[in-house]
């Protein structure tokens, strides 16, 4: 005699929505996460990081980086506009070109970071704004440039002074898009 092997009970239609449905819930809320505290993806918009970035490239912005660490000179971030007057707060991407501490001066179209000038391979042209007076960065702020350095094509320091930390939201670190332009900062 032969024994048929048994079949296992079938699941009630209501029973594989629920495993579905909590499945969704879980890898949603793993890229919740992910997106408040490790990394996001930005579009590039306007003209005041040219040459280094072009509009509608896409950045991976490391958000983690914030976390355990401080912005440095030369890093590209991704800061909530300081203006307070404007009613929905845009998202900039800027260059840091000085940090807490550091004295800021603009002469001759020329950066100067403690009195040094600083060597910009970043920026194709002088900058065009004007002398400005030495600036020392208090704690917990940054000085931030958009590489665009023609008269008025970046919204920045020059304008809105130093930047609080806590209104940098991470630091870009490579285009993903588009792929010709595919690499790091």
């Amino acid at each position: 005699m032969t024994a048929e092997p048994e079949q296992p009970p079938s699941r009630s239609m209501a029973a594989e929505l629920w495993d579905w449905t909590k499945s969704i819930a879980v890898a949603l809320f793993i890229v919740i996460l992910l997106n408040m505290f490790v990394f996001n993806l930005s579009t590039v918009k306007g003209h005041s990081m040219e040459p280094t970035l072009r509009e509608k490239e896409w950045l991976y912005v490391n958000k983690i980086a914030l976390l355990i660490g401080h912005p440095k000179r030369g890093d590209v971030v991704i800061l909530k506009d300081p203006d307070m007057r404007s009613a929905e707060r845009q998202y900039l991407v800027k260059r840091v070109v000085a940090i807490p501490g550091d004295k800021v001066e603009i002469k001759g179209g020329k950066l100067f970071v403690n009195g040094e000038p600083v060597a910009e391979p970043y920026t194709d042209i002088k900058i065009e704004d004007g002398d400005r007076s030495p600036v020392v960065v208090e704690e917990g702020r940054y000085f931030v440039m958009g590489d665009n350095r023609h008269q008025g094509a970046s919204k920045d320091s020059r304008i809105f002074g130093t930047v609080e930390e806590k209104l940098i939201q991470g630091r870009a670190d490579f285009i993903l898009w588009p792929p010709r332009q595919m690499g790091g900062l």
